[in-house]
Formats: structure tokens, C-alpha cells, sequence
């Protein structure tokens, strides 16, 4: 573990993707993730894998939802943390969506992740959403994030944007955390960079943005120090064919040293004892 470290290194779990052939092992991973004491567990949020993504998928359209997966997963678990790496935010209505999530918070005892990001399978807008261009991306995103927020965190919305209108909303309960359900931002553009500076929680940067880490983490950075405010940052390292902790060991503590708080760690699948193994033999280190 590095020197002088301020605070504990928290574990999530990712990898498991979303595809319903891989129910059997995402369900089974989560379980025991929430016994071995893991922090979190995200899943990513499609409905439509598109090609844009570079991966090789035999079945790219048959899914789990993944809200409703996590929320079957909330009655399974009792602590963990458990959310989106990362929900393209504008695929489902804002304020329905806003309203699924206080629900899960409610029922799981305030253990919502939302991930946030602006969406790129451009499949799976045009069959369930509307396709627009990159900056109308993140125009529509922003609205409809600060839609969210505010009916978290609001008693009653009116809103009359550009892409969504609300007329007396009321969303009852509201979330367990306050103000709201922790976001977790996980995009490269940098405009996004900037709305995750302003509203992020946690911000995940991600092991192939390789040489582009330092101006990502230097870019959030810089827009939550205006906002008058801090972000937790998310490291991980490329997912691997075989358990190796001392490889693990290294990726932490290159995270630990950059200042990350989390870290996003998955496991083989061919290899069923190695999440076992890592709580064992290198999470107790870091705790």
C-alpha cells in the first residue's frame, strides 16, 4: 500500500456485462461480491450492444435490463453497493428513470449508484430512443440530469426545457442519500468532463484511456475546483484471463498513488475461486 495514504481503497466489482447468456454468472458474481465484503458491483446499462465498442459479441441484442437486474439484486444482497458503469442517461425518460432510482435507494437501504454518461450505441437509440449528434448528446444529458436532481431533491417540478417538460411533478419517497443517489461519471469527451465536474461523486477513469488519464483526471479536476467542490476518482485495471495478485497488488497501488479512492476490479470467469482469493489475499492490505 502506498505511504500516507488518507483513506480506505473501495472495491468494485465490474466486468460482468449485461448479455442474459451470462445471467447465471453476473447473478452468482454479485451474491457473492456482497459476502467477500466487495463495495460496489456495476453493471453497464444497454439494451442494444452496438459495434461502436470494438468487442466481438455472438448476441449483442439479447440483454438483461439492467435496472431491473439490479433491483432482483438488491433482495439478494445486504450491503453492497450497486449500479451502472454507466446508464446513457436520455435512453428512458429522465424523471421516470429518476423515479425508478429513488425506489431502488428506498428499498435497498440507499445502496443506488447512477452512472452517467451520454449514450454512443447509436443501434440502441434509434430503437428505443432518438439518435442525435454529439453535442445535442450532451445538451439533452445535462437537462436531463438537472431534471433528476431536482425532482430528488425538490417537492414539486415544473420544468419546460428543450428536449423535456414537466408539468407538477412529484416524486415521493425520496432517495435514501441526500440530496441524492451517488453519480458516478464515466466519459472521455470533454464536455462531459466539465458536467462531471460540476455534479460527479465518483468519476471513473478508465484503464484504456491510457496516456489520456492525466488530462482527465487534471480536467474534472479543474471544473469541481470551480464548483467549489471534490470528486472521488475510480481506477481499474484491463480485465485479465488469470488471477495473479500480485498483478492486482501493482494496478492498486498505481491507483492509490494517483489519488483514487476506488477501484474496479473483475475476475476470469474461467476461474471461479479467484474473487475469493482477492478478498483473501490482497483486499486486507488495503483495508
Amino acid at each position: 500500500m502506498a505511504d500516507g495514504a488518507l483513506q480506505l481503497m473501495q472495491f468494485y466489482l465490474t466486468g460482468l456485462g449485461n448479455l442474459y447468456e451470462n445471467r447465471d454468472h453476473i447473478l452468482s458474481s454479485v451474491v457473492e461480491a456482497d459476502g467477500l465484503c466487495l463495495d460496489g458491483a456495476l453493471m453497464p446499462d444497454h439494451y442494444m450492444w452496438g459495434s461502436e465498442i470494438g468487442h466481438h459479441m455472438a448476441h449483442p441484442y439479447s440483454t438483461l435490463e439492467t435496472w431491473t437486474t439490479l433491483t432482483y439484486l438488491a433482495g439478494k444482497t445486504r450491503r453492497i453497493s450497486l449500479g451502472t458503469l454507466v446508464t446513457p442517461i436520455t435512453l428512458r425518460h429522465p424523471a421516470v428513470l429518476a423515479k425508478m432510482l429513488s425506489t431502488l435507494d428506498v428499498l435497498s437501504g440507499g445502496r443506488v449508484v447512477l452512472g452517467v454518461g451520454a449514450g454512443w450505441s447509436e443501434v440502441e437509440f434509434r430503437g428505443y430512443s432518438r439518435w442525435l449528434d454529439t453535442g445535442a448528446r450532451v445538451d439533452r444529458t445535462v437537462e436531463a440530469l438537472n431534471l433528476m436532481l431536482r425532482l430528488w431533491e425538490e417537492p414539486e417540478v415544473t420544468h419546460h426545457g428543450k428536449y423535456y417538460h414537466a408539468e407538477g411533478a412529484v416524486l415521493e419517497p425520496k432517495p435514501v442519500q441526500k440530496p441524492h443517489p451517488r453519480l458516478l461519471f464515466g466519459s472521455q469527451g470533454r464536455r462531459m468532463l466539465s458536467v462531471a465536474g460540476r455534479h460527479a461523486d465518483i468519476c471513473f477513469v478508465p484503464p484504456w484511456a491510457g496516456t489520456k488519464a492525466d488530462e482527465i483526471l487534471s480536467t474534472i479536476a479543474e471544473a469541481a475546483d470551480k464548483a467549489g467542490r471534490k470528486v472521488a476518482f475510480m481506477l481499474g485495471d484491463m480485465e485479465s484471463d488469470s488471477y495473479d495478485p500480485s498483478a492486482y497488488s501493482k494496478g492498486i497501488d498505481v491507483a492509490e498513488k494517483a489519488g483514487a479512492s476506488y477501484y474496479s476490479v473483475s475476475f476470469p470467469r474461467s476461474d471461479p475461486s479467484a474473487m475469493g482469493r482477492f478478498a483473501e489475499e490482497v483486499m486486507p492490505s488495503y483495508r
